[in-house]
């Protein structure tokens, strides 16, 4: 199941408690989507790559600029006008060459992102907004997976487990869409909260590991504090009311 060099390569992780080889093959296994390839989708690709998930689908129709550089750690400023899927599928096999990397150039609809999904076991929501999002949050209920919400701005973040209908989705915590903005980020934030999205789909993906079901955390980088808020779910909800 495993080269030489990769038994190496997962051996730190695979000294963990209830972890070892067969644990690992449950990553190898597995598939991901990502959705965005920019601050948040740069930690989280990076960290799910070298954890050895074995597919990973990462979607992304813009390219980087300048203004990019100071978060989005997939890319350098050589990469400048290369689609953002395409530097991330290069940087990705660059750090790990056992993965399948598969790099969509896509804009995310209505109409293609079941397709873009396609036989994932979770979706990250690396997005920066919720028109795209909430496309995510139906196609992840549509599929019955799970969703790996997260966001940032300055240095705060956010982020939740989803899963349908153990969980509120994504539309009963955020009923409306929050207005557009160029908003400020400092490039640790997106590193934070990217991380912890990725360790949640870890956990989830290697067993029974406790998720944020069913939770909010909010993180305050200014005060270094992390909160848990219960989320719930909302019986008229238009995605997820009439789920089973």
């Amino acid at each position: 199941m495993f080269s030489a060099e990769e038994t190496k390569r997962y051996n730190r992780q695979m000294l963990m408690d209830g972890w070892g080889e067969e644990t690992q093959k449950k990553l190898k296994t597995s598939t991901v989507f990502i959705a965005g390839a920019g601050g948040l989708g740069s930690p989280v690709s990076i960290y799910l790559a070298v954890a050895g998930i074995g597919n990973i689908r990462i979607c992304d129709f813009d390219s980087p600029d300048w203004s990019n550089l100071n978060r989005q750690i997939l890319h350098n400023h050589n990469r400048i006008g290369t689609n953002k899927a395409v530097s991330a599928k290069k940087t990705l096999e660059e750090l790990n060459p056992d993965i399948k990397v598969t790099a969509f150039t896509d804009k995310i609809v209505a109409e293609n992102v079941d397709t873009l999904v396609g036989d994932a076991d979770m979706i990250l929501d690396c997005m920066d907004n919720f028109p795209t999002r909430y496309l995510l949050n139906e196609s992840a209920i549509r599929k019955k997976i799970p969703l790996v919400f997260g966001s940032i701005w300055g240095m705060e973040g956010r982020l939740s487990f989803i899963k349908t209908p153990e969980t509120p989705c994504l539309k009963c915590i955020y009923p409306e869409a929050p207005p557009s903005e160029v908003f400020p980020v400092v490039g640790a934030t997106p590193g934070v909260i990217g991380s912890l999205q990725a360790l949640e789909v870890i956990k989830n993906l290697t067993g029974d590991r406790e998720n944020l079901k069913g939770k909010l955390m909010v993180w305050n980088g200014t005060k270094a504090e992390f909160r848990n808020y219960k989320a719930y779910k909302d019986p008229q909800c238009p995605a997820c009311g009439n789920s089973k």
